[in-house]
């Protein structure tokens, strides 16, 4: 059964969804593994090394496309792919079924198969298939070192001969993958930590790390699969209120909360912005569904009363290497699982396989799928 593998077309992509590690393995359950020239470049992963592993190393995109029963990619393929791609192949990639309703009926047209990652159930029997967490750790290192870099202080605390200087103060929002992540790189730098979440129960991984934990007087938000759950305006004003003394304390703040296949809540108005000091730092790592912060802007930074608001889009992306290969593992695994004889063989009893299934056979099967492609809500 052919596999295929091509660059991913996104601006400022750079990961790949195969490297030699996982071709090997999938060229061992039988698979014919195909990779499109040049694909592992951003990645750090060059032809050789594919073809070394056992992969048919190829520049034919219309070949690859149009041979391809199994697509692996890191983003949506493009449209113009899907209308090359063969009758009837498998999709796995991410795929948000909000916002690409156009995309879906493509597939759907061309009887296609696809399985969404971020729909992957938060299980402990699929935790080595979870793309997002993998990712989400990436960007959550990533956003501290962008931070780092961009304070116009030190974060430790340094005593010398000409006094002491304090630590830097980072506040993160939100302690999901991303915000623990970020907590424990910044915590390794140097800084005095603080963090927030919804959910009481992350309390406990917090304190674990070293950072401070904020008990706010809210109700929890705890959702399902460990999500948080999306919050009311009224309570997301009155989590604004108690936040906004803490967000003024902090030199960084690191937000990171997300609610899959909707627009990340506000947690940092520009009145809060206004309110701390100087040379400050916000880095929104969910600058992509919208940002938690009130200025944010995709991809730019925002300069407000003295303050650098960065809205770091594929935040995983920036390191590539490193988030190519839990990538390609999350994804090998989730093939492997539904792998028999060497074939692609999903079996739709399996709660994973359901879970993440968008279009079955050409029928959109999956309930944000069947809502985005009739125009429903969401972005």
């Amino acid at each position: 059964m052919r596999l295929v593998v091509v660059r991913e077309t996104a601006a400022g992509e750079r990961r790949v969804a195969a490297v030699p590690d996982t071709v090997s393995k999938l060229a061992a359950a039988g698979y014919e593994v195909h990779i499109e020239a040049g694909a592992g470049i951003g990645a750090l992963v060059p032809d050789d090394a594919f073809a070394a592993a056992g992969a048919v190393v190829s520049g034919d995109l219309d070949g690859l496309l149009g041979g391809a029963e199994v697509l692996l990619a890191v983003g949506p393929p493009s449209l113009e792919a899907v209308r090359r791609l063969r009758t009837g192949a498998v999709v796995v990639s991410f795929l948000p079924p909000a916002g690409h309703r156009d995309l879906l009926d493509a597939l759907s047209a061309r009887a296609a198969t696809v399985f969404g990652l971020e729909l992957v159930p938060r299980i402990s029997r699929a935790q080595s298939m979870d793309a997002l967490s993998s990712q989400a750790l990436a960007g959550g290192y990533r956003a501290v070192l962008v931070a780092a870099t961009r304070l116009p202080k030190f974060f430790p605390m340094f005593m010398t001969a000409a006094g002491t200087v304090p630590p830097a103060r980072v506040l993160v929002l939100g302690a999901g993958v991303a915000g623990l992540q970020a907590i424990a790189t910044a915590r390794r730098l140097g800084a005095v930590v603080e963090a927030y979440d919804v959910r009481p129960a992350a309390g406990d991984e917090v304190r674990s790390l070293g950072a401070t934990f904020l008990e706010l007087p809210l109700e929890s938000q705890e959702g399902a699969g460990g999500y948080a759950r999306v919050q009311s305006e009224d309570f997301l004003a009155k989590q604004r209120e108690l936040l906004a003394a803490r967000v003024a304390a902090a030199d960084v703040v690191v937000t990171t909360a997300a609610v899959p296949g909707r627009p990340a809540p506000v947690l940092v108005t520009t009145s809060m912005v206004e309110g701390m000091r100087l040379g400050s730092i916000i880095v929104d790592l969910a600058a992509d569904s919208g940002g938690n912060c009130e200025l944010t802007r995709a991809g730019e930074d925002v300069e407000h009363s003295g303050v650098t608001v960065i809205g770091l889009r594929n935040a995983p992306s920036q390191l590539a290497a490193h988030a190519s290969a839990m990538f390609a593992r999350n994804v090998a695994n989730l093939v492997l699982l539904m792998t028999r004889d060497g074939r692609l063989e999903p079996d739709f009893d399996d709660e994973i396989v359901t879970g993440c299934c968008l279009v079955r056979s050409g029928t959109i099967v999956h309930a944000a799928a069947l809502e985005a492609s009739a125009g429903g809500e969401g972005r």
